[in-house]
Formats: C-alpha cells, sequence, structure tokens
C-alpha cells in the first residue's frame, strides 16, 4: 500500500497480523520499475528477514491517508459490461468479445478520498470492480495460463462514470464518461497473486449511504481475469504497472432502480480478501472565473 498526502505517498506494507513496515529502504515508490524487477517477492524476502522498520500501528489514529496502493499507471484499460446481468440492465446482450475502453491515469485516488460530481452532472453512477495490476511486460500472450504469470496483484476499484457523457454525448466512445477528476478509487492494498489466485470465486459488493447496490461474484464474469490479460496483450503491449478494472456487475444508477450519486452521499465498496474502500461523495465548486466558463456556451455572449 502508500501512505501518504496526494502526490507524497511512502511505499509501505502491511503484514498479516496487521502491522505496517516502511518499504522506503527498498523502493522509491509502488511502480512499474517496482514491479518489472519483482520488487513483491523482494518485500516478501525482507519481511521473513524483519529488515524492514515499522510505521505504527494501523488501529491507533497515528497512519497516514491512504493512497492507491500504486503510482500513477501509465494505462488504466477497462472491460465493459463483463457481467451478463449488468448488461441486461444496461439495455445490452452480453458481448461475445471483450469491450475495451479507457481511462485517464490521473483518475486515481485513493480508496478514501473524496468523489466528487462534475459541475451540473446528475448521472454519476458507481462501479465496484476487480482490479488487476500488471507485473511485466505482455506482448502477444499464447494463453490465458501464461497471462496469469504477468499479473503482480489484485486490488479493489471503483469505476466511476457519468452516464450522460458516456452514452448521450459520447460520440460513439465511453471515456468522456469515465475520465474525470477522482473516478478511479483504489485500494486500500494491492494484494498479491500468489495470496488471491486466479481472483475468481471473490464475493464483491456496494452500497450508497449504507443501502446495497451490487451483490456478486468474480466467478460470474463473463471473461475472466487471465482471458482479459491474454487477449488486451493480442492489441496491446501491458507494461509493468497497468491497471486493469475487468467490468462490473448489476446494481449501478443506469440500472434505473436507484437515483444517481448526489452531494453528500457515502459510497462503500468490497472485494473478499482486497479490502474495503469508502468515498464521500461531494459536488464540485469551481471558483468564479471557472464556473463562468464552465456555464458559457461557445458562441454565446460571455
Amino acid at each position: 500500500m502508500r501512505l501518504g498526502p496526494l502526490g507524497h505517498e511512502i511505499p509501505a506494507v502491511l503484514d498479516e497480523h496487521g502491522t505496517l513496515f516502511d518499504l522506503s529502504s527498498l523502493t522509491a515508490d509502488l511502480d512499474g520499475a517496482f514491479f518489472a524487477r519483482g520488487g513483491i517477492a523482494e518485500v516478501a524476502a525482507a519481511l521473513v528477514a524483519g529488515t524492514l522498520a515499522t510505521l505504527g500501528d494501523p488501529s491507533d489514529g497515528s497512519v497516514l491517508r491512504v493512497g492507491a496502493p500504486i503510482a500513477r499507471p501509465t494505462a488504466v484499460i477497462c472491460i465493459g459490461m463483463n457481467y451478463a446481468a449488468h448488461a441486461a440492465e444496461s439495455g445490452s446482450l452480453p458481448p461475445t468479445q471483450p469491450v475495451i475502453f479507457f481511462k485517464h491515469p490521473n483518475t486515481v485516488v485513493g480508496p478514501y478520498d473524496t468523489v466528487l460530481i462534475p459541475p451540473g452532472s446528475t448521472k454519476t453512477d458507481w462501479e465496484v470492480e476487480l482490479a488487476v495490476v500488471i507485473g511485466s511486460r505482455a506482448r502477444y500472450l499464447s494463453s490465458p495460463d501464461e497471462a496469469l504469470g504477468v499479473i503482480a496483484g489484485f486490488a479493489v476499484s471503483n469505476d466511476v462514470s457519468e452516464r450522460a457523457y458516456q452514452i448521450e454525448i459520447s460520440g460513439g466512445q465511453w471515456s468522456k464518461g469515465k475520465s474525470a477528476e477522482t473516478f478511479n478509487p483504489l485500494g486500500p492494498w494491492l494484494v498479491p497473486t500468489a495470496e488471491v489466485g486466479d481472483g475468481s470465486g471473490l464475493r464483491l459488493s456496494s452500497t450508497v449511504n449504507g443501502e446495497p447496490r451490487q451483490d456478486s461474484n468474480t466467478s460470474d464474469l463473463i471473461f475472466d481475469v487471465a482471458t482479459i490479460v491474454c487477449q488486451l496483450s493480442q492489441f496491446m503491449v501491458l507494461e509493468p504497472g497497468d491497471l486493469i478494472n475487468t467490468g462490473t456487475p448489476e446494481g449501478v444508477g443506469l440500472s434505473g432502480r436507484f437515483p444517481y450519486l448526489a452531494d453528500g452521499d457515502v459510497f462503500e465498496c468490497s472485494i473478499d480478501l482486497l479490502g474495503t474502500q469508502r468515498q464521500p461523495v461531494r459536488q464540485t465548486v469551481l471558483p468564479p472565473t471557472q464556473e463562468q466558463r464552465h456555464t458559457t456556451q461557445p458562441g454565446s455572449p460571455s
């Protein structure tokens, strides 16, 4: 995991006893270079050797802000409609090939950071997802089994979405509705593949203001984790530290069964073995000059 103010996080590891250790003696950050050189194995060895300094007890209030468990990735690659029930509630048939879209990497924030509703938005939505972090460079992988070998670990992700931007004014691509600031809370931890396996059989759930929204299992993925990574490698080179969001189950605001997120809401989501994240939701407040620019339409009097 990574702890500290935004942009100044330090790398850390939480062991099975709940003790936090400082990883600064091993690496400056949990980034692509760390994963590429086998950093997770280095951390495991250091824990066994007892060479890491402690950071304090997470329960005593001394722990710093929890950041995203990976430094800013070079790519955030997302799989759409990867649960049949979610495809149905979106008005679509289950895909026969993985649907791919992208989020801007600067959407990635900490698991307890505030999610900001864009100015004027009335359709900001939530999506709990199993996130995959790539551990080594991957191109043209030959099989799903080979794909499992390039995964560093897994985390909880919230693929926040603005549905009007995504659908009504998308121009045919979804990324407009996916890339606003704070739109990808991640964490609290990255859990290594050795502790999670292939990512199947994990319950994932979400609530808004304590009321249930999503409740499913990663075994219900249309395209499982290994298949996703293998197929992606046929179309792009995956780099260490890249983030893949694998899709969300039914129970989102787009279904029409629930109101979209509003100022003052609290969103929470969890995945077995990977922890729980919780975000307060706030309306973006712009300074007067930005507010004027945002509300003035092109060609209209200023």
